[in-house]
C-alpha cells in the first residue's frame, strides 16, 4: 500500500493541483494520440479468426464478426463482415477474447529498492502520476478492469476519475481508497521517527468496533467504490507482528455491516487460517492472498458464497527477491517473505481442488506493472486449466466485483476485448503478449 508522504501533506492543495493538471495535458496529449476514437453512432467491425465471446461456456468459434457500436456489443455475426461506412478491424489472424479483468493492484505504488525513500520524498502529485504511468501500461497488457485495493485516496479516486472521463487512458478503476488497519498491524508505518511516523502515517488505522465502523463510512463518503481491511499481518511492512490476525472478530464484523448496509463489497486481505475464518465468518466477500487457509476456511468460503482471490504472483515474487544474496528487501520482510512466498502455490492447488469461487488477482504493485498475465502461467502450475484461468480473469471476475457489463463479448456488454497470436485456451502464458486491445470500443493498442 502507497502511504501519504510528507510533502503530499505539505503541498495538498492549489500547488499540487496545478503540478499534476500541467503533467496531465502532457501526457492526455500523448495518451489521445495513440488511441483510435470511435465516432458516436458508427459501427466498427471486429472480424476475428478466432472468437471465445463467452468463456463461461468456452465456445470457442472461428471466422466471426463482433459488430460494436457505440462501446457496446451489439451482435456476433457470423464470417467476415464488411459494410459501408462501417470502421473495420481486421483480427482475423488472431485469437479474440473479452478484456481481461485484474481483482487487486496497486496502481500508486511500484515495490521496489527505493519505496521506503519514496515515502517521505513523493508527493500526492508525484504518486497520482505514477499511477497515470502505471494505469496505461496495465491497460496494454490487456487488462480493461482492475480493483485497485490501496493507495492514497485523493490520489487513486483522482486517477479512477481521470480515466473514467477519458482524460488518460486506464483500465476501469474500481478503488477501496485507504485500507482499514488494526493500530500496530499491516498497514502502521514502521521504521521512521516519531516525527515522521506521525505524519505519514495511515489515517484508516482503527481500534474498537465502532471507530472501525465510523473509518469505514469515512472511506465510503469520501469516495470508495469498495471497502477493503486488513484481517492479517502482511509482508511488505516492516513490522515483526508476524501474519496472523490482528483485527478482532467484532472489529471485522462492524466494517462489513457498515460496508454492505452502505452497498459497497468487502474485500480483506488475510494470510492466516485464523484471520481468514473469522473474516468469513464475519462475512466478508472476498479473501485476497488466503495463503494458510484450512479445511475450516474451505467449508467457510462454500457456506459464505465468498470469493478467493489468490495473488500467486505477488507470493512467486516475493519469495524469488527475499531469496537473492542481494534482497532490497529489509530482515524483517525477507523473513515474512520466505515463509508466505512459497505457501501460496500450495494454496491455489488446494483452493482449486476444493472448488472455492476464484478471481483473477495479481497484487501487481508487489509485482512490476504490466506484467499481471505471469499469473496464469502459476495458475496452470496450480492445477487450473487455461480455460479456467482465464474464466477466473474474465466472467468470474465481472461477477466478482459485480459488474454485469463487463466479462464477455455478447449483445449489451462493454466492447472490452483482446486478441492474442495462438490460442490460449491451451497455452495460457500466450496472454503475456497481448498484441491488440479496446475498451469500450476504443482501440488503445493494435499490432
Amino acid at each position: 500500500m502507497q502511504k501519504p508522504s510528507i510533502t503530499a501533506f505539505l503541498t495538498r492543495g492549489r500547488g499540487a493541483s496545478i503540478c499534476v493538471a500541467a503533467a496531465l495535458v502532457t501526457i492526455c496529449a500523448a495518451s489521445s494520440s495513440a488511441r483510435s476514437q470511435a465516432t458516436p453512432g458508427a459501427v466498427t467491425l471486429v472480424q476475428a479468426g478466432r472468437l471465445l465471446a463467452n468463456p463461461a461456456d468456452g465456445k470457442i468459434e472461428t471466422n466471426k464478426t463482433v459488430v460494436i457500436r457505440d462501446g457496446h456489443v451489439v451482435e456476433v455475426r457470423d464470417g467476415f463482415v464488411a459494410e459501408p461506412g462501417a470502421k473495420v478491424i481486421d483480427l482475423r489472424n488472431s485469437f479474440v477474447l473479452p478484456g481481461l479483468i485484474d481483482s487487486h493492484v496497486h496502481l500508486l505504488h511500484q515495490q521496489g529498492p527505493t519505496s521506503r525513500m519514496e515515502a517521505v520524498t513523493k508527493t500526492t502529485a508525484d504518486v497520482t502520476l505514477d499511477g497515470v504511468v502505471h494505469a496505461r501500461r496495465t491497460l496494454e497488457a490487456g487488462f480493461t478492469t482492475v480493483a485497485d485495493c490501496g493507495g492514497d485516496n485523493e490520489a487513486i479516486f483522482a486517477l479512477r476519475d481521470a480515466v473514467k472521463a477519458g482524460k488518460v487512458d486506464g483500465p476501469r478503476i474500481l478503488a477501496s481508497g485507504n485500507p482499514l488497519s488494526a493500530h500496530g498491524g499491516h498497514g502502521q508505518v514502521y521504521g521512521f521517527t516519531p516525527e515522521v511516523t506521525e505524519v505519514i502515517q495511515s489515517p484508516t488505522l482503527c481500534s474498537g468496533a465502532d471507530e472501525c465502523r465510523r473509518k469505514t463510512r469515512q472511506q465510503i463518503a469520501a469516495g470508495a467504490d469498495l471497502i477493503k481491511f486488513h484481517a492479517t499481518g502482511g509482508v511488505l511492512d516492516g513490522g515483526t507482528t508476524g501474519v496472523d490476525q490482528q483485527l478482532t472478530d467484532e472489529e471485522m464484523a462492524a466494517i462489513i455491516q457498515a460496508a454492505h448496509s452502505m452497498g459497497r463489497m468487502v474485500k480483506t486481505h488475510a494470510h492466516s487460517a485464523a484471520g481468514i475464518n473469522a473474516a468469513l465468518r464475519a462475512g466478508v466477500d472476498s479473501v485476497e492472498h488466503g495463503t494458510f487457509l484450512n479445511d475450516e476456511s474451505i467449508a467457510l468460503f462454500k457456506q459464505h458464497n465468498a470469493w478467493l482471490v489468490p495473488t500467486l504472483v505477488a507470493g512467486d515474487f516475493v519469495a524469488r527477491e527475499a531469496s537473492r544474496p542481494d534482497s532490497f528487501m529489509p530482515a524483517a520482510v525477507r523473513a515474512k517473505a520466505l515463509q508466505v512466498g512459497p505457501m501460496m502455490l500450495s494454496m491455489g492447488a488446494r483452493a482449486h481442488k476444493a472448488g472455492i469461487k476464484v478471481a483473477f488477482g495479481t497484487d501487481t504493485g508487489v509485482s512490476p506493472h504490466g506484467e499481471n498475465a505471469r499469473e496464469f502461467g502459476l495458475m496452470v502450475k496450480a492445477g487450473f486449466t487455461p480455460l479456467e484461468a482465464i474464466r477466473a480473469a474474465t466472467t468470474s471476475g465481472a461477477e466478482h466485483l459485480r459488474q454485469p457489463d463487463i466479462g464477455s463479448l455478447v449483445a449489451g456488454k462493454e466492447a472490452d476485448l483482446i486478441a492474442v497470436s495462438g490460442d490460449p485456451t491451451q497455452d495460457v502464458t500466450l496472454l503475456e503478449h497481448v498484441a491488440f486491445v479496446m475498451k469500450n470500443g476504443v482501440v488503445y493498442k493494435h499490432p
